[in-house]
């Protein structure tokens, strides 16, 4: 059985990731039938930790997963250990005397407890002594909710989640108010001030990206922009002479393994390093994302036997959130470097011959899964192959992100 799977990360107030809320479906067949799954669902979560190992998809990090009533009475949390999950207790869930029982015997086993999309007017109100984490929704909840909930319901032991952060502001704001943990897409968003300076380090990278990406760069350049970064040139060696790329003889020099590598892999690895240093004061989730999103376009390619495509693919991806490594709207940034229009045109929403490739990484990435079935259909893709796909692509984003931090 396929299983689907999006992930969210959830940050705490260091802009670390605390954990992942995982969003699942057993198929995208009949999505627009009535749900009556628990049983099914119950199912598809069980099979998940068996069919693609949690610690893929989180990285070690909590997975929030949230449970229904029902679940939660036929007693579907105690199949994962305690300390990988988080339990999302939905806010139509009431809080009668036999799920108070419950959530009594899984905060007494180390469960952490989280009450998910929290109003006043909430069935699941009567658990929130038991909770350990509240999650309020920054779009639905008004400015005085968001304050009258932490001020009223704040104490030593609860923490609360601000969801649906969108914006940098909304980020500042929720800090400000007292929340602890933050979900939502204010981190691939840039924060733009007028006037605002970039740093000289991030002009470099931009210089060598442009380089890079020339129809013809100059090989010379780029092998004095690398030697002359130490950090680079170090990564750049150990990455190459590592098992990843088995080459028998010891590469020994910056331009020997420019050589070696050829340009195609150059222009890959030099900028997945040069992003890196780019987003070196953002959350490494940022650049985590990038990488996914550029795997994921790529096997998909191959998947479809557009292999020739598949180089730009992967930059699309890997660009698709430069603007806001940057801090700078995404159409000055792409101005300046000397990108094929076919990558440049999804990324500024004009649409263009890969915009089916962005548009359904984007879908399954938050779990929308009607979307996630017209562009693989588009593409002419089994959508029984995309979970697989994604879980490749988080995984070699895993194995490579420590060659480049």
């Amino acid at each position: 059985m396929n299983v689907f799977v999006a992930r969210q990360p959830i940050f705490n107030r260091k802009n670390e990731v605390f954990a992942y809320e995982l969003l699942f479906r057993s198929s995208l067949a009949n999505l627009c039938t009535q749900y009556n799954g628990d049983l099914a669902t119950s199912q598809v979560l069980a099979d998940s930790f068996l069919l693609l190992g949690i610690e893929s998809l989180t990285g070690g990090k909590k997975a929030f997963i949230n449970f229904t009533s029902n679940l939660l009475k036929e007693g579907y949390p105690g199949l994962f250990p305690p300390d990988l999950i988080g339990i999302e207790i939905l806010e139509t869930v009431e809080g009668d005397e036999e799920i108070i029982k419950i959530c009594q015997n899984l905060k007494s086993r180390g469960y952490l407890l989280i009450l998910d999309d929290f109003a006043l007017s909430n069935k699941s109100r009567a658990l929130l002594p038991l909770a350990d984490i509240v999650k309020v929704d920054f779009q639905e909840s008004t400015e005085v909710e968001k304050i009258e909930y932490i001020r009223e319901y704040g104490r030593e032991e609860l923490e609360f989640l601000a969801e649906k952060v969108e914006t940098h502001e909304e980020y500042v704001q929720a800090r400000e108010y007292g929340y602890n943990y933050f979900q939502g897409y204010y981190f691939c968003r840039p924060y733009i001030l007028k006037g605002k300076d970039i740093p000289a380090y991030k002009i470099t990278a931009m210089q060598l990206l442009e380089e890079l990406h020339k129809p013809d760069p100059d090989f010379e350049k780029l092998s004095s922009f690398v030697s002359r970064d130490v950090a680079m040139s170090y990564k750049l060696l150990k990455l190459v002479n590592s098992a990843a790329f088995g080459f028998r003889t010891k590469v020994k020099s910056v331009k020997h393994a420019l050589v070696i590598l050829g340009m195609k892999e150059i222009r890959k690895w030099l900028t997945l390093m040069t992003m890196r240093n780019m987003g070196e004061d953002k959350p490494d989730e940022l650049l985590m994302s990038s990488i996914i999103r550029a795997r994921f376009g790529e096997l998909v390619a191959w998947e479809t036997h557009l292999e020739e495509k598949s180089a730009d693919i992967f930059m699309m991806g890997l660009f698709s959130l430069i603007d806001a490594l940057l801090d700078r709207p995404m159409e000055d940034v792409l101005n300046e470097l000397p990108l094929d229009d076919d990558i440049k045109e999804p990324l500024l929403g004009r649409g263009g011959n890969l915009e089916v490739f962005y548009d359904l990484t984007k879908a399954y990435e938050v779990g929308s899964w009607p979307a996630v079935t017209e562009n693989s259909q588009k593409l002419g893709i089994n959508t029984e192959r995309v979970p697989p796909i994604f879980l490749q692509s988080v995984e070699w984003a895993n194995e490579f992100f420590p060659w480049i931090r």
